[in-house]
């Protein structure tokens, strides 16, 4: 079990001794989502051409709402090693892209057909299937033109090893590969150790990815990654729990989507094969084992710790 760590306000806001670790985050949340949909606005521009519904898509689905948190991991991570903010927003966003890829094709009639996501309707409600498509492959090419772009770090080594490690979280190895296995826990009986797989690469690959990016732009060796890389795997699998806890207590107000899905598809999840009392046990060693993880870092990265701390307190 992790040892209590004493909170700090973060850096990324303005200092307050006074202010709970919850309210830190809550700020910090607001600021990272805030400067994402900056960002997001100017990317997205859309042009006096055909293409303008392609833009409305895109921007429909990107620009505000959601949790921002792996964004957030990437800032979390990235000031660690005094990154400069620029150069981790562009990383941050384009991280963002790829999620908001996967969540388009995710919610199509042909996966998992849901109407709402982020408390709106889905993109193919709205534009149609064939423009949700493209703008889910439109959002995946452009997080890949920016991480290549000379603007997102002066250093080509770091631009190359972004990219690859993002390619490499979104691919058949991670994100990708675990939806299709999700697709098929349909109709297959999954164990424990099958869906902790599944989690790990469905969701926790691109967690572990904006982790990984904000020490790939500190140019830290991947050995000295270790300690962030355990970090990220135990919030990505908590961060899954919470999911399914979620996807059965909570309410669809307050996630923005169809809750009950999961039982209702017949799927192995954490909470079924668990069941609901070690599922939330499992989630908080997980939570305390990610804190314990970043022993050797101080102050600066509390905010990584309220991180934690917030997968587990958190409505959607």
């Amino acid at each position: 079990m992790a040892k209590a760590v004493q909170q700090a306000s973060s850096p990324l806001l303005p200092a307050d001794p006074m202010a709970a670790a919850s309210l830190s985050l809550k700020a910090a949340l607001t600021q990272v989502g805030a400067d994402i949909d900056r960002r997001l606005d100017v990317f997205l521009a859309i042009p006096d051409d055909p293409r303008a519904n392609l833009y409305r898509a895109m921007r429909h689905s990107a620009i505000g709402g959601g949790k921002r948190l792996r964004p957030l991991l990437v800032f979390a991570t990235a000031r660690l090693f005094g990154v400069d903010r620029d150069c981790t927003g562009r990383t941050a966003a384009a991280i963002e892209c790829i999620h908001v890829y996967s969540l388009i094709h995710d919610d199509l009639p042909a996966m998992d057909d849901d109407d709402m996501r982020r408390g709106k309707p889905t993109a193919h409600k709205i534009f149609g299937e064939a423009a949700a498509i493209l703008a889910g492959d439109s959002l995946h090419a452009l997080a890949f033109e920016i991480l290549a772009d000379p603007a997102t770090h002066p250093d080509p080594f770091v631009r190359a090893e972004l990219v690859l490690d993002l390619a490499r979280a979104a691919g058949p190895s991670g994100m990708a590969g675990g939806q299709m296995m999700d697709i098929e826990a349909e109709k297959s009986s999954f164990d424990l150790p099958t869906v902790t797989r599944l989690q790990a690469m469905k969701t926790g690959a691109l967690i572990a990815c904006s982790v990984e990016a904000g020490a790939i732009l500190g140019r830290i060796a991947p050995e000295g990654r270790t300690s962030l890389r355990g970090y990220a795997r135990d919030l990505g699998l908590a961060f899954q729990i919470a999911d399914d806890i979620l996807d059965v207590e909570g309410s669809e107000e307050a996630v923005g989507k169809k809750v009950g899905k999961d039982q209702g598809a017949g799927k192995e999840t954490f909470l079924s094969l668990l069941g609901l009392p070690r599922a939330r046990e499992q989630a908080r060693m997980l939570v305390d084992q990610a804190i314990q993880h970043l022993h050797n870092y101080g102050p600066e990265a509390d905010l990584l710790r309220e991180i934690a701390r917030f997968t587990l307190e958190r409505d959607r």
